[in-house]
């Protein structure tokens, strides 16, 4: 006897189970297709193309070449990676109960916003192609990721007093100096045109000129007593921009290239800012910006022995760094191993490939 029974699920497609003997056969489920509109999908949460295409504008920001097709897909499949990653933390810490709160989003927005006129802040948001709206969603998803990370990474490593002694004892050479370095930090701007900007105001210098009145009000304003990290990180035009112009130890030899950088850094003591100095191309000899540069320390050469306490701090922070991104990426690959995710965009790639 063979009975038959056509209902719908609970998703709305049909079921046909045939039933005989012992013998069950089902066919179950559909594949709907996505809105055009959903790029991706993340446990059934909807990632938007408007969404990927506004980092993607902003990645390749205004510069005339414009990518090839395959370039401008392998961006966005970047972006769109990027924001699933983002979208699996963010359902994670929901679940914890670790979602950014308003108070905590608006604090921060007040903190960015005192960092900069009203006019600059305007600018820098047009140059993003950011609403407000867009900027606060960017906030609560980056404080959201460092509030869960802090509770399931940073809580739980701790380097114990005989790890350090371990990497000492294997790597004492390495705090053996054989000459003076200098723990420098520094704000760059550049006269060359350039389409990299590092700097979180998204803000280029046109010009010599322009780089001249750039830098001189940069000056004036630390002098004013305002903050070099937190200059360095809205306006300075380099790599190192993104840590507070952060250049770490420089040996004097390499110092003593540039002779007017070393004259006027060996002259400072640790904390003080250098005046506004030439930056020179070495093969051109020509001026290609202008540079304030900030002593942090100054080391003369030596052996540092284990009982230095910066020699500990150099140590703790590096053990603690490596453990920290071995955690995370773990972390990571095991949230996403447990996530249901969909990648339309992929599929619609490969589509086009195979036609």
């Amino acid at each position: 006897m063979q009975v038959e029974s056509f209902f719908p699920s609970r998703s709305g497609c049909a079921v046909l189970i045939l039933c005989s003997g012992t013998i069950l056969a089902a066919v179950a489920g559909c594949h709907r297709p996505p809105a055009p509109d959903v790029v991706a999908t993340v446990n059934g949460k909807d990632i938007l193309r408007a969404e990927m295409e506004r980092y993607y504008k902003a990645s390749i920001g205004d510069n005339p070449e414009q990518p090839s097709a395959d370039q401008a897909d392998i961006v966005r499949l970047t972006i769109l990676d990027r924001l699933i990653d983002a979208e699996i933390l963010q359902q994670q810490a929901a679940k914890a109960n670790l979602v950014a709160s308003d108070d905590e989003v608006n604090t921060k927005l007040t903190e960015m916003r005192a960092l900069s006129t009203q006019e600059e802040f305007d600018k820098t948001l047009k140059a993003k192609n950011e609403t407000l709206d867009d900027l606060k969603t960017e906030i609560r998803r980056n404080l959201t990721e460092t509030k869960l990370l802090n509770k399931e990474i940073e809580s739980k490593v701790n380097i114990t007093d005989g790890e350090i002694s371990d990497y000492y004892a294997t790597h004492k050479a390495d705090f053996n100096l054989i000459e003076p370095r200098y723990g420098l930090a520094q704000i760059v701007v550049t006269s060359a045109p350039s389409p990299q900007i590092s700097n979180l105001q998204n803000n280029k210098a046109s010009g010599d000129a322009d780089a001249k009145k750039k830098i001189e009000a940069l000056h004036n304003r630390l002098e004013s007593g305002e903050d070099f990290s937190t200059l360095a990180m809205q306006f300075s035009e380099n790599s190192t921009a993104a840590n507070g112009g952060d250049m770490g130890f420089v040996l004097e030899s390499q110092l003593r290239s540039d002779p007017e950088a070393y004259a006027a850094i060996s002259k400072l003591k640790p904390g003080q800012n250098t005046e506004v100095l030439p930056v020179v191309d070495g093969a051109t000899h020509r001026t290609m910006g202008y540079a304030i540069y900030k002593l942090i320390s100054r080391e003369p050469a030596g052996q540092r022995e284990l009982n230095d306490p910066s020699v500990q701090q150099r140590i703790r922070q590096g053990l603690r760094e490596g453990h920290a991104q071995l955690l995370k990426s773990a972390y990571f690959e095991k949230l996403h191993n447990d996530a249901k995710v969909h990648n339309y965009l992929a599929d619609q790639i490969l589509s086009k490939g195979a036609s």
